[in-house]
Formats: structure tokens, sequence, C-alpha cells
């Protein structure tokens, strides 16, 4: 049997659920956010500007790879879960689930085995710089794979706090952890040794959260009988998948190429100025966290209406305190930086270039997903793909002419070009306006027919 707390499916979608979501996935999103900030400034001063670059090229690495090791399956696994329980399909929903896990465990094991060939090959014939680390940190990436599609299938099921707590807070807290106690013990911290300890201690979140996992889907759902659309998924999957992949470039490609293009020691530097830009990107990821299921259930239901309700009401959550903490960075942004020590200062103009891509990010509002929970993933991957594209042709231009603003200009021109073009995909076939313009108009019309 199927327990009331997941059978029961709202009719409608209520903005004050959405908002004690949004509160939630704040204050764990807050949480990990500073420790994981917190990390990154401590590695950062114990290892040293090259040290904690070769770190933070691995780590882009892994979340690179993990992407197809995933084939796209934590959105889909989201966008499915929300439409199976508006239908109450809980058969297909356990078989999802099920298959889910076999395809990106045994993906990822796969894609490590091959690219580990691969790293071995080129260290013998070119003595690739990076190859002991990368031969450690590859391992990182069924572990990332596997993360990310938990975190959706718990969003999925409404237990938020299970979705983000193991990788938010845990996993920052215990890299934190062993980072500081090898520091201690040898006076000194590699790249490679907190790449083990990254290995080691995501596993030991993985496990622990499977285990939740699965304990509450047994007790929920019970000994319903899967029921496998293997097909049918990946159908939704596969442009899925292109699209986070082209996502993925998109945040991780200046970092990769500073790394080729430059050295260690400017990804460290880079790294710095990348990893603080993202607090601008943090309330539009966290309110995006709690909101993206609601996107779907409403556009199942066809109710246009109350979706453009709920999309402009998100879209100004995350519009002013998002540009609040923008003109806070941008004003601060070399005593900001100068925790990671004096070597970093040279970043805060590669900083605030950063800034200025993420603001028009928050004034076209949730456009990508909300291109995805509405079955336009087909379309969200060409713009992803062009942009992708666009950003690695320019990085490869001006990271050589710039260095690394050369980096942050071509992150910056490529999130303009993907954020308006989205919106007006948006506009267009989902007939919502998503962006902060929108909810200002409203707002503008309805107090001048208020004062007439």
């Amino acid at each position: 049997m199927t327990t009331t707390s997941l059978s029961e499916t709202q009719s409608s979608v209520k903005l004050s659920v959405l908002a004690k979501n949004s509160a939630t996935i704040l204050l764990l999103q807050a949480a990990g956010t500073i420790f994981t900030y917190l990390t990154q400034v401590f590695l950062a001063q114990w290892m040293g500007k090259t040290e904690y670059g070769i770190y933070e090229y691995v780590l882009s690495w892994s979340l690179v790879l993990a992407i197809p090791a995933s084939l796209g399956l934590p959105r889909a696994v989201l966008r499915f879960i929300s439409e199976y329980r508006v239908r109450e399909e809980w058969a297909e929903l356990w078989g999802l689930l099920l298959s889910s896990w076999q395809f990106t465990v045994g993906i990822g094991l796969l894609l490590c085995l091959g690219t580990t060939e691969i790293i071995s090959f080129l260290d013998r014939h070119h003595s690739f710089p990076y190859a002991s680390v990368l031969l450690v940190g590859i391992w990182l990436v069924p572990l990332q794979a596997l993360i990310q599609l938990q975190e959706d299938m718990v969003r999925g099921v409404d237990n938020i706090p299970l979705a983000y707590g193991p990788s938010k807070i845990l996993w920052p807290l215990f890299v934190l952890g062993s980072g500081f106690f090898l520091f201690h013990q040898n006076h000194c911290l590699t790249g490679i040794q907190m790449t083990r300890m990254a290995l080691v201690t995501l596993l030991i979140v993985v496990v622990f959260q499977v285990g939740c996992l699965w304990f509450k889907l047994k007790e929920e759902i019970g000994q319903i009988k899967p029921v496998y659309k293997p097909r049918q998924w990946l159908l939704v999957a596969l442009p899925l998948f292109l699209n986070r992949t082209f996502e993925i470039l998109l945040t991780q490609t200046d970092i990769i190429m500073v790394g080729v293009l430059v050295g260690a020691g400017a990804v460290g530097i880079y790294s710095a100025a990348a990893k603080t830009a993202l607090w601008t990107a943090f309330f539009l990821h966290s309110i995006n966290l709690a909101t993206t299921p609601a996107y779907a259930i409403l556009y199942a239901q066809g109710d246009r209406e109350e979706l453009q309700k709920v999309v402009a009401k998100v879209t100004l959550w995350i519009f002013v305190p998002s540009v609040t903490i923008a003109i806070i960075l941008a004003i601060f942004a070399q005593p900001i930086l100068s925790i990671f020590g004096p070597e970093f200062l040279v970043s805060h103009w590669s900083l605030k270039i950063l800034i200025i891509g993420y603001l028009v990010d928050f004034l076209c509002g949730p456009v990508g997903n909300l291109m995805v929970m509405t079955g336009y993933q087909n379309q969200a991957v060409v713009v992803s793909g062009f942009c992708a594209f666009m950003n690695v042709g320019l990085n490869a231009i001006l990271i050589p002419q710039f260095g690394v603003e050369g980096a942050a200009i071509s992150t910056t021109l490529t999130l303009v070009t993907w954020n308006v073009w989205q919106c007006i995909l948006v506009i267009k076939n989902v007939e919502i306006n998503p962006s902060i313009f929108y909810y200002l108009q409203i707002d503008f019309l309805q107090k001048s027919g208020n004062r007439e």
C-alpha cells in the first residue's frame, strides 16, 4: 500500500507551500554554501594557489564527466515523479527509480574504466602533468552522478532535508575536517591528498543518502511490483542529458580552459572569483530547487494562468535578494577575495565581470527549468548546445589575450546569450513571461488602477 504522505497529491500548487519549501531549501543551501565557501577558503590558504588549482581542476572534470554517467536521468526522474504522482501511477514510479539507479551505477563505472585507460595512455606517451591526480579523481564521477540523481529523486517525493543535507552540508564538513587533519598532521596539503579525501567522504555521503532514501521509499510505496518503461524515459532523458551537459560546460569550461591554457596557479586564482560570484546565484538556485516540480504539475494540468502567477512571484523572490548580494560583492570585491590570501586579490575584475552575467540571469527568471519541465527540452538543447560551443570558442580566443579576465568575459557573454534566448522561447512556447519586467509591469498597472 502507498501511504498518505506520498499518494495524496495537491490538485493545485499553493504559493504558501512553495514559499515554505523555498525557505527550507534556503536554510539548507545557506548552511551548505557557507560550509562549502569556508572549505574553499581554508583549502586555498592551506594548499596555496597551485595545489588548490589542481584540486579545483579535478573537481571540475568530475562534474563534467558525471553528466554522461547520469544520461540526463536526474531531471527526467524529477519530471516523471511529478507526473506519476499527479496520475497516481506508483508502479511506474518505482520502476523509474530502480532503473535510474542501475543505469547510473553501470554507466558511471564503465566511464571510469574507459577514462582511466585514456589518462594512462596520454601519460605514457605525452607526460600528462595532471595524470596522477586525475587517476584518483576520475572515481568521483559515478559518485557525483549518483548524488545528483538522488537529490532529484528525493526532491520529487518532497523530502527536502534528505535531498540536500548530505551533499550540501555533510560533504563540505567532511572535506573541511579531513583537510584540517591532514594539514596539521603533515604541515602541508597537496591536490592529490585532498582529491583522495573528497573521494572517500563523498562515498560515505552517497551510501548514507541512498540508505535513507531506500528505507523511505520501501516504507511509503511498499511491495508494489515495478513497471519499467525504459524507452519512454530515455526518450525524455537523452535530450535532458545533452541539455545538462551543455549547461555544465557553460559553468566549468572557463576553469578547465584556464588550466589548459594558463596553468594550475591561474585556476586557483580564477576559481576564487568564480566561487565567490556564485553567491549572487544563491537565491536563484535555491528557490528553483523548491519550485521546479510545481512547473511540471501546473503545466500537466493545463493551468497557464496559475503557472504565470507562480513564475512571476518566484522571479520576484529571486530578483530582489540576488541584486542586493551582487551589489555588495561588486563593491567589496577586493576585501572579500583577500580572505583567500593576498595572491587572490588580482581576480577582483573577474568577479565583477561574472556578476554582470548573473544579473541577466535574475532579470530573465527561471527560464531553463521552465523549458525542461514543460516538455520543450529539445529546444533547450539547441540553445544550450550553441552556447556551450560559443563559450569554448570565446575562451579559446579571450584567455590567451586577457588571461583570467578573458575567461570571465567569455562566461558572461555566454550567460547573457543563453538567458535571453531561453526567455524568448518560454514566452513563445509556454505562453508565459518569466522575466522580472512582466511582474513590474503588472504591479505598475495594478497600482495605477488603484489610484484611479
